[in-house]
């Protein structure tokens, strides 16, 4: 899934590789998708993208915008995966779009579960979008503990940990997934509650947040995500699918697996006490 990690990554291979390519053939999807969101009717998107160059592109929150001329871009959003081939590769069968540039080069999209593939004039009518573009993300030194702290002030004092960062998109692109390595490293459980946190507490979750996160995008993403090549990031997850059967790394208790707020949460019983 597109966490601030892989957005950031994803950006950064496109804007290297893509750049200066120009779009020849633009392929929609060869296998519907009930659950693929699109940005009007994708049957439009030869007309508006084929014949556009890739100028840039950016990683924000959950989203990587691809820009082009003509101030036209491409979006793409949690769950959808973009993978980049060279000429001589074949295409991929089933696909949501398919991008094709003059060097023979392609870029395929694919949603597993659910996601947002949006070709564009101007501005992204998404409040999600919108918001993320607007917002301070944890990897900008802009983002504080003054900053932080406002965060948690304007939020219920009743909220969980999971549900204080990795709802809502408070903080854009902090999803479940890199949630675990925040929290176990800060030694808090998900379901504790924000009202329990010492001022301590609170400062562990700040430091535990940025460098977790930093550590994340410097090291490629997450080694359960896919890049712009279809290679997993080298950043080792210490609490995911991974490492369920895997004892903690600190104290060597068994970690334990619980569904809890519409997805599943990764846990030391001992070294994150509720």
């Amino acid at each position: 899934m597109l966490e601030i990690p892989e957005s950031k990554t994803i950006s950064l291979q496109a804007g290297n590789t893509l750049a200066g390519k120009k779009i020849t053939e633009v392929i929609t999807a060869s296998s519907p998708h009930k659950f693929a969101f699109y940005y009007g009717d994708p049957s439009g998107y030869t007309d508006l993208l084929k014949g556009k160059h890739i100028k840039s592109s950016k990683g924000h929150g959950m989203f990587v915008d691809i820009f082009c001329d003509d101030d036209t871009s491409i979006t793409i959003g949690d769950g959808t995966n973009i993978r980049y081939y060279m000429p001589y590769e074949p295409r991929p069968e089933k696909h949501q779009l398919l991008i094709v540039f003059d060097d023979g080069s392609f870029v395929v999209f694919t949603v597993a579960m659910y996601g947002g593939i949006w070709a564009y004039r101007g501005r992204l009518d998404n409040k999600y979008h919108q918001g993320s573009m607007s917002s301070i993300s944890p990897l900008d030194e802009a983002f504080d503990e003054q900053y932080f702290d406002g965060i948690l002030q304007n939020t219920s004092k009743d909220l969980s940990l999971k549900a204080l960062l990795a709802t809502e998109q408070r903080i854009p692109g902090l999803g479940n997934g890199v949630l675990q390595d925040i929290l176990f490293n800060a030694g808090l459980h998900p379901k504790r509650k924000k009202s329990s946190l010492s001022d301590f507490h609170k400062a562990e979750l700040f430091h535990s947040l940025k460098v977790t996160l930093n550590k994340m995008t410097d090291l490629g993403g997450r080694d359960t995500e896919k890049d712009l090549f279809g290679h997993f990031g080298g950043y080792k997850t210490i609490l995911s699918k991974n490492t369920l059967a895997n004892p903690c790394p600190n104290c060597g208790d068994a970690i334990v697996k619980e569904a809890y707020l519409g997805g599943a949460i990764y846990f030391c019983p001992t070294c994150q006490r509720l």
